[in-house]
């Protein structure tokens, strides 16, 4: 006899036969009971998911013989010929073949007055429908709409939105999902029960995966490997047949990044080009294995799940080397480099490179974790306006877990941020600080008293606000601090500025007192460094002025500033 395919030889006979389509089965299964048959059906979905295996089940309970029956019997003659796609009364059309509206009058509408052979309905099946011209449709239409009594038309198509509306409104339509890896996993082990073969539980899911939510596919699959290994069957058997990528392979990739052992990639990607396999279904399993590693980190306790168990405690192990954000990041990245590793002429290098980059994005860590290390968030990175304030460049080659922030010395600052500024002495009364300011020294400072003592202030200024700070401070063409008084400039014609300083003078005076610990007195006093007009004499404000005048005085950029720790460096008009 002659050999008989595993996609066709367990082909479902019975609507319970039909893998991970319980909604549409059952919604048919009640329809027929309930006598609420309707005149056409549209059937929907991916490859390899039943749509024509549904068509033609549902063919079947119309023409039984003990019908219509909600489950065909399977053994009068109207059910084993649709089965083998010999009776007369049940016509499959292929519409690509039959795209011309002259093929579909001849086939299908000259045919509709003629009553059935020997069934109760004369049934169209028609195949990938959407192939069909647009004439070919229009010619169809009323034959859809009001058929015969004894004329029911089934149609089964991957791409739903190529059919007309005109048609979809006329007929029923059920979208068949994507069957998931548990259930292609389980139906694959009772085949292989049936056909006598052993197969690894990791084996399974590798062609439960492979298959990408098709069941005809992973049959198909299966077939192959049994023809490879014959009836004992291991996990590494299925990933040679299948050109997977081992799974120790992809634990190693995803263990160099953790280590950050940027060297090891380079032999990794070499390793992997040497084994004949496809970077892009390397990107692709990679892919899989972050995701199973986000999936294990929200939810631990699916590591229980068939898909999951094989791998159980090494997954356990990884997750834990990684945060939410790498692993969505990692995400990010792989995705990116399958889409280009598609067209390039040099694949190998979008696959090392996705890795460091991978390894690189690692050092990114939250603001928050930053803030934090830095002692109850007193210190503030710099960042200029547009940039991002939500993470930060960690130093290089420390590893760090989802619950740990980055190490460093016990008092020592953090890379990239200033040093955490002493801390501020507790505010004293006015009389104290009255007896204090009389006992200031006449002698004048030396310069780098002065300088620490300026550099003490604006400290002061940022921790009492950030605002503050970068709308008055910042902007500031001078400061200067003299004994016990501190004198801010602006350019001359920068009335604005000016006037702002002086409204802000009271509160100026008071975080100076309290942090020099006497009385302080501000000032503020117009420059001389604008540029005089040529033809009026009038001094000029410069453009950088002018532009970081109209950004402070915008309502966002002061919120910016006093919600994120946050400077304002410059200040660029993009034309």
């Amino acid at each position: 006899m002659t050999y008989q395919v595993l996609a066709r030889k367990w082909r479902p006979k019975r609507f319970d036969d039909v893998v991970g389509q319980q909604g549409v089965t059952e919604t048919l299964r009640n329809a027929i009971s309930r006598n609420r048959i309707a005149q056409a059906f549209i059937f929907a979905g991916s490859r390899g998911v039943g749509k024509t295996t549904t068509a033609r089940i549902l063919a079947r309970a119309l023409n039984c013989e003990r019908g219509p029956a909600p489950e065909p019997c399977g053994t009068c003659a109207a059910c084993i010929e649709i089965a083998e796609g010999r009776d007369l009364d049940v016509l499959e059309i292929d519409a690509a073949t039959h795209t011309q509206v002259d093929k579909v009058r001849e086939i299908i509408i000259e045919g509709l007055g003629i009553t059935p052979v020997r069934d109760r309905y004369k049934i169209f099946i028609i195949d990938e429908v959407h192939q069909l011209s647009s004439a070919s449709f229009n010619a169809l239409l009323k034959s859809i709409e009001e058929p015969p009594p004894h004329v029911v038309f089934m149609m089964a198509t991957t791409e739903l939105h190529k059919i007309p509306e005109t048609i979809r409104s006329r007929a029923q339509e059920f979208e068949l999902r994507t069957v998931g890896t548990r259930a292609i996993a389980e139906h694959l082990r009772k085949i292989a029960a049936a056909e006598d073969v052993e197969v690894d539980d990791l084996a399974l899911v590798l062609l439960a995966r492979f298959a990408e939510g098709s069941v005809r596919d992973a049959l198909s699959a299966f077939d192959q490997v049994i023809a490879f290994a014959g009836v004992r069957i291991t996990a590494e058997q299925a990933a040679t047949v299948l050109g997977l990528i081992g799974r120790d392979v992809l634990f190693e990739v995803v263990e160099t990044v953790a280590d950050e052992r940027a060297a090891a990639v380079f032999d990794l990607v070499g390793r992997i080009v040497e084994a004949g396999q496809d970077l892009r279904l390397a990107c692709k399993e990679l892919i899989g294995l972050v995701r199973d590693l986000m999936v294990v980190q929200i939810d631990p306790s699916r590591l229980d799940d068939p898909e999951l168990a094989a791998d159980a405690e090494r997954l356990r192990t990884l997750a834990a080397r990684f945060s939410r954000e790498d692993l969505l990041r990692a995400f990010d990245v792989l995705a990116r480099a399958e889409s280009e590793i598609r067209y390039s002429s040099q694949p190998r290098y979008h696959l090392e490179m996705a890795l460091l980059r991978w390894m690189h994005l690692r050092r990114l860590v939250p603001l928050t974790e930053l803030l934090d290390a830095l002692g109850g968030g007193t210190g503030s990175p710099r960042s200029a306006v547009g940039a991002s304030t939500s993470t930060a460049l960690r130093p290089a080659a420390t590893p760090r877990s989802s619950a740990a922030a980055p190490a460093r010395p016990s008092g020592a600052p953090l890379a990239g941020t200033r040093p955490t500024p002493p801390p501020q002495p507790p505010k004293r009364s006015a009389a104290a600080v009255a007896a204090a300011a009389s006992q200031v020294p006449a002698s004048m400072p030396s310069p780098s008293e002065t300088d620490d003592r300026l550099s003490a202030f604006t400290d002061a200024v940022r921790r009492h606000s950030r605002m503050l700070h970068g709308t008055i401070v910042l902007p500031a063409q001078r400061i200067d601090v003299s004994g016990n008084v501190i004198t801010f400039q602006y350019a001359a014609s920068n009335r604005v500025q000016l006037d702002r300083c002086r409204a802000e003078r009271q509160r100026l005076e008071q975080i100076a007192s309290d942090e020099f610990g006497h009385a302080m007195t501000v000032k503020v006093v117009p420059g001389h460094d604008a540029v005089p007009d040529r033809e009026t004499g009038a001094p000029q404000v410069s453009e950088q002025a002018r532009l970081r005048e109209a950004v402070m005085s915008e309502p966002a950029v002061k919120t910016l500033l006093d919600v994120f720790p946050a400077e304002i460096n410059d200040v660029e008009e993009i034309k």
